[in-house]
């Protein structure tokens, strides 16, 4: 199941026009939900205010609908329902992600202030849940047939590899994989072997081993390596404006082990063109 979050926004119902394209994809059901204060979702009908919780509930019975119907014009075959959830919005969200293979939102909402790039609760939920969160934050005029992923040897990573390699299959699209370092190099002396050149090969190594083993299981994905000397965000901020779709891993080898969200993935957040996924490390068992 793909949970969507949606909040009255424009980019809400954005976010539900992708998550049933998504939904279709991977032949699964969509569950949209909104997320509205628990007081005012318990609020009985005798309660002093109450006209108040009443005129939220169906408030947010109106943004489901809202959302359903955008779900809808989409015309695809897949089986939609919705929820309201009480709470805070990105507590709510993460504990019902628990029970979804992807959790979609949009990148900003209505109570987002003017001129925000991202809305907190996009912010809030990336990198807390179990499941991957795709940011929607533009959606491409047209589908270039493209899926790139951030590839940083990291075992986080190594989970983004993987899911890049099943979304290109699903899309029938090319896999653009992208490793970016930004280390210092010494241009070396003509017929040597250059600490830039030991660099550069120390790289490609990185993105062959992380590419090892899923290009047999994915025989269909037509695969393009690229090794760029460059930060890792302008990179894949560029990679962006020509795919369908982005996808990292929340944490990546340079991030300190008790962050959640890394430098990369949160700066792509901000600036990705496309829609973006972030995939977090395998949760261990036990």
């Amino acid at each position: 199941m793909i949970l969507v979050g949606v909040d009255g926004s424009r980019a809400g119902l954005d976010a539900v026009g992708w998550a049933v394209r998504e939904a279709e994809l991977r032949k699964t059901g969509l569950r949209i939900v909104h997320v509205m204060p628990a007081w005012a979702y318990e609020m009985a009908e005798d309660a002093p205010h109450a006209g108040v919780g009443t005129w939220m509930r169906n408030g947010a019975a109106e943004m489901l609908e809202q959302g359903v119907e955008r779900a809808r014009q989409e015309d695809r075959p897949v089986e939609v329902e919705s929820r309201i959830l009480p709470g805070d919005p990105r507590l709510a969200l993460i504990e019902a992600a628990e029970e979804a293979e992807l959790l979609v939102v949009g990148s900003h909402g209505l109570g987002g202030f003017r001129g925000m790039l991202l809305g907190s609760v996009a912010l809030g939920v990336a990198g807390h849940t179990a499941c991957p969160v795709a940011v929607v934050r533009s959606l491409p005029a047209e589908r270039g047939g493209r899926v790139v992923v951030g590839v940083d040897g990291s075992p986080g990573g190594a989970e983004a590899v993987e899911l890049a390699f099943a979304e290109a299959s699903l899309r029938g699209a090319e896999l653009h994989a992208v490793h970016a370092w930004s280390g210092p190099v010494i241009e070396g002396a003509p017929r040597l072997l250059a600490p830039a050149e030991v660099a550069e090969g120390e790289e490609q190594r990185v993105l062959a081993e992380s590419l090892a083993g899923r290009r047999e299981r994915h025989p269909d994905v037509k695969v393009v390596e690229e090794v760029t000397h460059g930060h890792p965000v302008d990179v894949l901020k560029e990679a962006s404006t020509e795919a369908d779709l982005l996808v990292v891993g929340s944490r990546g080898r340079g991030d300190l082990t008790g962050l959640l969200l890394g430098s990369v993935s949160h700066s792509l957040l901000h600036h990705a063109a496309c829609p973006l996924v972030i995939v977090p490390p395998r949760r261990q068992a036990g």
